[in-house]
């Protein structure tokens, strides 16, 4: 007799049907076999996820891929029962099955456990290796030379004339340019730099400031016996200092100069503030050039034009304590003044000098950049030439910081760099042009930093308005409901119509997304739901134009998305139920004048104008964050209307990208206008940082060098932005990747690669150099992988990954600490200030700095409480059409659940650990509650209508189990 063998099945999924009767007994030993041949093969033929019925798929399991007949269902012998009825939980206890249900279990969790491991590990690894390459590097040094820093309060570039200032424009034509900025430690209430304020900057080589309201007079020194000077009530300027949140060290300049065996000396009170030792003495002083003996015997010589500081301290104070501002002619006039004693200094000069330049203050009511100009040798030995200059404290061509000028005339004169002096020397950059167009240039760009500081607070005021009007109305539009129509038939007359669910249908919606047809519609398209009414045929090759793929119940006899015909109560495409009730006259909705109504007047969601309108303006609200950098491509504040030209420019860019979004088959589904607008979003804050921040100076949402709180790398509102659109897009590849059957594995790797660049972009010193980001940015990227990979997020698993964050950012600090200090960047500034012990002043001012813009910057909360409430009350709520529009979404895209809860971490960590405050949850808000909207709208157009069932009555009491067995 010959031996019958058979395959026996692996075991199914949970939440799987039972097998059809008959075949729940299937043998597990055959009679006449020997006891080694009687265990089920090791080798076994999977089934069809959820548990879908085996027969219909044709793969029951003995016999040539062809299901037993009934008849065969029971083997004689000692079979043994495989109890499929929940989820396919088979009660074999076979050696073999049990360690093919823990490897397949064990299977599951790797990918999320090898992709969160090899993300930490490629950036460790990455910044351990480029680290010392950059330690190694040894600092430029040149042979000490002699330095005249010429310092002119108020100095703009829109000063300059070929006629007016012939000294000053002969210099431009000779030496380096730059625009700098001159922020200090400015008085209360107003955001500008006082003469004094920027001298003593001047000499400590830090932001310094003075005590009081508005700008003090520039104190007069006392001459002393040997020709030298001392400034009065120096110590009280000294201690003052530690007030401010800089604690800088005044009279490092002169200190360092002098300890490296030079003399300095100074002409005019305010260059006795710059070249004083720590002691508040000056070498030599003098009054004016001509009364300065010698120039050649000294190695720094700092001189004061203070023509305009003078003309303005004349005009009437405002209710700050400040000068307003001065005509044209009285500016002009003393522009002159300050050219002609430049002049004359200059010819004093022997050869041999390097000249720097610098209007070191603002002489207006309000902020801007001001002249720098470098002429002679150069900290790097090749000569200032014509063209820009440039330092790594900001990575900018042709923008420099008051506290580089400290530096750079500490390295010219040889000195040691001292560590409180966190500017960087100025270096030569650029190419040559013409002193016009370089004069030109640097004005525009002080034009455009004062245009937008005019037009930020107006354009936020109007872009919080406008989003908070928008939550409004598309919530109205979401859970305002239709009355229905005269002689309808409501829900209430026919449970069974107008998508009204029964047990049948709610189960038969359950399971709609296990269906075959689902998966096979799901492989055609590459993302989850079905194809958009008027797009081409879907999966399975149903005509265009037919209803019943995008959520409308198909007609009686009618093709579904499998190629069978839908009858009367079967399931449609997709797995959704066509009522019975539901057709009319052969028609499964009403054409109105407003669009297809389903029975009982409710609104069929695909057919809603309205919807469509919410959706396309959620896509553009998606992507303005984006495009106020972007932005930054034309030259808007040049334009007549500065403010108008911002909005267009701005919305005609956001237009674009909407357009992008939805010009593609990928418009169809639930995450394809959401993936391609965080995609734009991620990759070109991404390009931007890497190729030098260019974007995001003097951007709306970027950082504006007026302020001087960052030059490069991201600042946190642009880090709030990226990693939110990073996260949002990596759930939308996600996505595609699940719908194309890609192995979970692959798809776990795909996201945490770009993923692990995207942190690593942020925190590397010489791209993003955030350093309060990335373990926000660690911790937000492991929870999207982590619910990607189907565990659960826990408090323990956060704990470890958010250290696993501080000690990356803390190893690329420590290795940006072991570079010259002329290299180090703000990261490896901070290790510093840990050894120095001045960790604790630069935390409590950035903790102020962000309970001050929490608390005072009330609209942002607003937005940020408003746009939470509504993505928690409206959209994961009940709609119109019935199902939560959140949940409808996370049925058709699981990923995106992922993707949004990563992105909320991110946000609220970014929150607890940047100085910004309220302004980081406000703009990841503004990036993923409108693309969640249109990925919720887009849900509800593909989702069958329904409506919500009657409120259930009062549950019966019922006794505790004590009290039944004690009765």
């Amino acid at each position: 007799m010959p031996q019958a063998t058979f395959r026996a099945p692996s075991p199914l999924p949970k939440h799987g049907r039972d097998l059809p009767e008959g075949q729940h007994n299937l043998p597990g030993r055959l009679p006449g076999l020997p006891e080694h041949q009687r265990r089920l093969p090791g080798r076994q033929r999977a089934l069809p996820e959820h548990g879908s019925d085996l027969r219909e798929h044709g793969r029951d399991f003995p016999g040539h891929g062809r299901g037993l007949p009934d008849a065969r269902s029971d083997l004689p012998g000692h079979g043994r029962d495989l109890s499929l009825r929940r989820c396919g939980e088979y009660a074999v206890r076979r050696r073999s099955a049990q360690r093919v249900r823990r490897s397949g279990a064990q299977g599951a969790r790797r990918p999320a456990l090898g992709a969160l491991a090899a993300l930490l590990l490629t950036l460790m690894l990455t910044t351990v290796l480029a680290a010392p390459a950059s330690a190694t590097t040894a600092p430029a040094t040149t042979a000490p030379g002699r330095v005249a820093l010429i310092g002119v309060p108020g100095l703009e570039w829109s000063d300059l004339d070929e006629s007016r200032t012939p000294n000053l424009w002969k210099l431009v034509t000779q030496g380096a340019s730059a625009s700098m900025s001159t922020r200090a430690v400015p008085p209360p209430d107003r955001g500008i730099t006082c003469p004094v304020a920027g001298w003593l900057t001047v000499s400590a080589g830090q932001r310094a400031g003075t005590s009081g309201k508005g700008c003090p007079p520039t104190p007069a020194p006392r001459p002393t016996a040997d020709g030298g000077a001392a400034v009065p009530g120096w110590a009280e300027l000294s201690a003052h200092q530690a007030d401010t949140g800089y604690a800088a060290q005044l009279g490092t300049l002169g200190q360092s100069v002098a300890d490296a065996g030079g003399r300095t000396a100074a002409i005019g009170p305010g260059a006795a503030l710059a070249a004083a030792d720590k002691a508040g003495n000056i070498t030599r002083y003098a009054d004016t050039p001509e009364a300065l003996p010698d120039p050649s015997a000294y190695t720094l010589i700092v001189l004061d034009a203070p023509e305009l500081a003078d003309a303005w301290s004349h005009r009437p104070l405002d209710q700050y304590g400040v000068p307003t501002a001065m005509p044209a002619a009285t500016r002009h006039a003393a522009v002159a003044k300050a050219d002609a004693r430049i002049g004359a200094f200059l010819a004093t000069l022997p050869p041999g000098f390097t000249t720097l330049v610098a209007g070191i203050s603002d002489v207006t009511p309000s902020a801007h950049l001001h002249v720098a100009i470098a002429a002679g040798p150069s900290p790097t030995g090749r000569p200032y030439g014509p063209g820009h200059l440039t330092a790594t404290s900001t990575r900018q061509d042709a923008l420099v910081t008051i506290s580089d000028l400290t530096a750079t005339a500490i390295q010219l004169t040889g000195a040691e760099h001292p560590r409180q002096v966190v500017g960087r020397p100025w270096q030569p950059n650029g190419a040559a042009a013409t002193p016009a167009e370089t004069v030109t240039g640097l004005a525009d760009a002080d034009l455009a930093s004062q245009v937008l500081r005019e037009v930020r607070g107006p354009f936020f005021a109007v872009f919080v308005a406008v989003q908070l009007l928008f939550y409004a109305f598309a919530a109205l539009a979401l859970r305002r409901r239709r009355t229905p129509t005269a002689g309808a038939p409501t829900p209430e007359d026919h449970p069974t119509q107008a998508g009204h669910p029964t047990p049948e249908t709610d189960q038969a919606r359950t399971e709609e997304l296990g269906t075959a047809d689902h998966r096979a519609h799901v492989r055609e398209t590459g993302m989850a739901g079905p194809l958009a009414p008027g797009d081409e045929a879907g999966a399975a090759g149903r005509p265009t134009g037919e209803v019943g793929t995008a959520g409308h119940p198909a007609q009686a006899g009618e093709t579904g998305a499998a190629g069978r015909p839908t009858q009367a109560g079967e399931a449609g495409a997709a797995g959704r139920p066509a009522s019975p009730g539901a057709t009319q006259g052969g028609r499964s909705a009403h054409a109105t004048g407003s669009g297809l109504r389903a029975a009982g007047g409710i609104d069929v969601a695909s057919a809603s104008r309205l919807l469509v309108a919410v959706q396309v303006v959620s896509v553009v609200s998606g992507a303005i964050a984006v495009s106020t950098f972007l932005a930054q491509l034309v030259p808007w504040w040049s334009l007549g209307a500065p403010m108008t030209a911002l909005i267009g420019t701005i919305l005609a860019t956001a237009a674009l990208i909407t357009g992008l979004a939805f010009a593609g088959p990928w418009r169809a589904h639930v995450l394809g206008p959401l993936t391609v607008v965080a995609a734009v979003t991620s990759v070109a804050m991404l390009v931007d940082v890497m190729t030098g921040s260019t974007l995001q100076v003097n951007a709306v949402s970027g950082y504006e060098p007026v302020t001087g709180g960052r030059f490069y790398g991201f600042s946190n509102i642009a880090f709030a932005i990226y990693a939110t659109g990073t996260i949002l897009a990596l759930a939308g590849v996600a996505q595609w990747l699940n719908g194309r059957g890609t192995p979970r594995v692959v798809v776990m790797a795909v996201c945490a690669a770009y993923g692990g660049l995207a942190v690593f972009a942020d925190g590397w010193p010489s791209w993003g150099a955030d350093f309060g980001g990335v373990p926000a940015f660690v911790v937000g990227l492991a929870v999207f992988l982590i619910l990607l990979s189907g565990r659960r997020v826990s408090v323990v698993k956060l704990l470890l990954v958010g250290l696993a964050g501080a000690v990356l950012i803390g190893a690329i600090a420590v290795f940006d600490w072991l570079r010259p200090d002329s290299q180090r960047t703000h990261l490896g500034t901070f290790v510093q200030q840990i050894i120095d012990g001045q960790a604790l002043t630069v935390v409590a001012r950035k903790f102020g700095a962000m309970v001050g813009v929490t608390v005072g910057n009330w609209s942002l909360t607003l937005l940020s409480l408003v746009a939470l409430a509504f993505l928690f009350l409206v959209l994961n709520r009940p709609s119109r059409w019935g199902a939560s529009a959140l949940g409808q979404a996370y049925a058709l895209a699981p990923t995106l659940r992922a993707g949004l809860f990563g992105a909320l971490t991110c946000a609220l960590i970014g929150f607890l650990m940047n100085d910004s405050g309220i302004a980081i949850p406000a703009m990841a808000l503004t990036v993923a509650v409108p693309l969640t909207l249109a990925a919720c709208v887009r849900a509800l157009q593909l989702a069958a209508p329904t409506t919500a069932g009657p409120p259930s009555g009062p549950a019966a009491p019922t006794a505790s189990p004590g009290r039944a067995r004690r009765s």
